[in-house]
């Protein structure tokens, strides 16, 4: 039975991540390389879960109940009793498998490991974890108090107890699994990320002007949120490199990262974490910044 979840980084998925778990009961041990970001993160999820109070979707007791769940600690040696680790760290692979291959000697033998990656390949950072057959993708949406689908992945050894556990995790905390074979970015950001980069496009080519793309898609398509304003709240650092995974791992030129995405990742215009993307948000209104 798992109780105990220990998730690896503190950051906008990871901190969304401890939230939802907590609030649906878990005992939670969170951490991250910056204590300064665990701090930062408890801040956020008081401020989140706060909000469902005052909207009526938690009740008071429920707050203090789920804050007193979570725990942060300081390294991975805190989490070897965890019943599953979730590493929920910037999407590089480089620092996944770095992450992964410490974990997993130092996690419990009968311990499982799910990824939070929204693209890359489940088997590959499987492999490096030392237990394939327990590791599989968990791939929640963001920001994950509101949005219900997680998207299950299995590795090429995943077995069935382990995706068995972690599916009945997300119908407990209330959220709605689909399934995806282990392919570039999956099934959300298969479909989502190339129409956000074709965005990026027109803009690029001057079809458009941010406003203008962003209200097309909205009154045109009913989006709730224009593409470039979605990007920004993504991160373009994180759309770069989910394209860049489609683009290298789908060997197909319709994937290829548009230029002005790679020049504003360039110049640190990562969107609205950075204060400046395809809008500026250091003023009362965010402004298009072309």
């Amino acid at each position: 039975m798992i109780q105990k979840i220990g998730i690896i980084g503190a950051g906008q998925m990871g901190n969304g991540i401890a939230h939802v778990l907590a609030a649906g009961g878990y005992d939670i041990m969170l951490t991250d390389t910056s204590n300064a970001q665990m701090q930062k993160a408890m801040k956020v999820i008081e401020g989140n879960m706060g909000r469902q109070v005052s909207r009526g979707k938690l009740e008071q007791v429920e707050m203090a109940e789920a804050l007193g769940r979570i725990t942060t600690v300081a390294g991975l040696p805190e989490l070897a009793d965890a019943d599953l680790v979730i590493e929920a760290a910037s999407e590089d692979e480089d620092i996944k498998r770095q992450i992964l291959t410490d974990l997993g000697p130092i996690l419990k033998p009968e311990g499982m490991i799910a990824t939070n990656t929204s693209s890359i390949s489940i088997t590959r950072l499987a492999a490096v974890s030392g237990r394939p057959e327990k590791f599989m993708g968990m791939h929640f949406m963001n920001p994950v108090p509101v949005m219900e689908l997680v998207e299950l992945i299995r590795g090429i050894g995943t077995d069935a107890p382990t995706f068995d556990a972690v599916r009945d995790i997300v119908i407990k905390i209330g959220k709605i699994p689909t399934n995806s074979e282990d392919f570039p970015a999956f099934i959300v950001n298969r479909i989502l990320v190339p129409m956000i980069n074709e965005a990026i496009y027109t803009l690029y080519e001057g079809v458009g002007t941010v406003e203008g793309i962003d209200s097309a898609m909205r009154l045109g398509a009913n989006h709730r949120m224009g593409p470039l304003q979605l990007a920004d709240f993504i991160g373009l650092d994180t759309c770069l490199a989910i394209m860049q995974v489609l683009y290298e791992g789908l060997a197909d030129t319709k994937y290829r990262p548009c230029p002005l995405l790679v020049k504003y990742v360039e110049a640190g215009w990562l969107g609205r974490k950075a204060g400046r993307g395809f809008y500026d948000y250091q003023g009362e209104k965010p402004v298009p910044t072309r």
